[in-house]
């Protein structure tokens, strides 16, 4: 899509009006005076649990921003927020199902997961590496041959470990974690020679460490990732309000400030400090927001 027909089509989200009927989302939001939040418990530091076992992180913030666009469509004096935690599993049939009305997390926009959900703008675009440990020798996907490989169930990166596994003979023995935190812990415990995961994920598990400097994220980049808010399928309604407002964060620059505090400050609850300056391709892509993955730089 040419230059000024993106930034036509982002402004245009945010000026068109919503039209919302009896059985979408906006609906339901309505009656129960209640949106549910699908969360992740370990994705530093996107989505996860804080001290207080409380969810926090850059897509948490974003949501609430979401949260407070959906109150003021609806009309709504208060709109209470519930939460319910999934993981990479479980993540896309909660929204298929209804259980929850988006997710905010680390879930990446592919056209595969299309077929059952729905997704917003990117709001972060992230690389599949590897974490490994400091003293492993190991330094790019090749030095994998014949070793164990942990990805975490359910996510894009364990298909793509497959296919690189076949594709260059590399005799991986594959195995899989319920969750990023598990997943780490493996390569920690020598259990895995290696945890492939998007960078950003890896460099907050390694941040979070007991002890960072036996860690290291390596490897050349296997995908290019982009995240975005999970919403059911068609319902252009709620759709377009999630856009709208992520567009108008985008558009005004507010999501900067936002990005600056959970990838440049000290985090919750070890004051970690990730110290990850905005990459170009997702300053990129925040200047024309899109929600086709198709659409997105590379």
């Amino acid at each position: 899509m040419p230059t000024l027909a993106r930034k036509t089509a982002a402004l245009l989200v945010c000026a068109l009006p919503v039209m919302a009927n009896a059985t979408d989302t906006l609906s339901t939001i309505r009656e129960r005076k209640t949106i549910t939040i699908a969360h992740r418990e370990s994705s530093i530091p996107f989505s996860y649990l804080d001290g207080h076992q409380q969810a926090v992180g850059y897509a948490i913030d974003l949501c609430m921003k979401v949260v407070d666009a959906v109150r003021r469509e609806l009309k709504l004096p208060t709109l209470a927020v519930k939460y319910v935690p999934v993981t990479p599993a479980n993540r896309l049939q909660l929204i298929a199902s209804g259980d929850a009305d988006m997710e905010c997390g680390s879930t990446t926009n592919t056209v595969e997961r299309k077929q059952q959900v729905d997704f917003s703008i990117a709001y972060f675009i992230a690389s599949a590496k590897m974490v490994v440990r400091a003293d492993s020798g190991i330094k790019n996907w090749s030095d994998l041959r014949d070793k164990s490989v942990v990805t975490t169930r359910g996510t894009t990166n364990a298909r793509t470990l497959a296919d690189r596994g076949q594709i260059r003979s590399l005799n991986l023995k594959l195995l899989e974690s319920k969750d990023h935190a598990e997943g780490f812990g493996m390569v920690e415990q020598r259990v895995a020679a290696a945890f492939a995961m998007d960078d950003v994920l890896l460099s907050g598990l390694k941040a979070s460490a007991k002890n960072p400097a036996d860690f290291q994220v390596v490897g050349d980049s296997l995908s290019t990732e982009p995240y975005a808010i999970v919403i059911r399928k068609n319902d252009p309604a709620f759709k377009q309000v999630v856009n709208r407002e992520l567009s108008r964060l985008m558009l005004d620059g507010e999501i900067h400030a936002i990005y600056e505090k959970w990838f440049q400050r000290p985090i919750p609850p070890q004051a970690i400090n990730l110290n990850m300056p905005m990459g170009h391709l997702l300053r990129s892509s925040i200047r024309f927001p899109v929600d086709d993955v198709a659409d997105l730089p590379h």
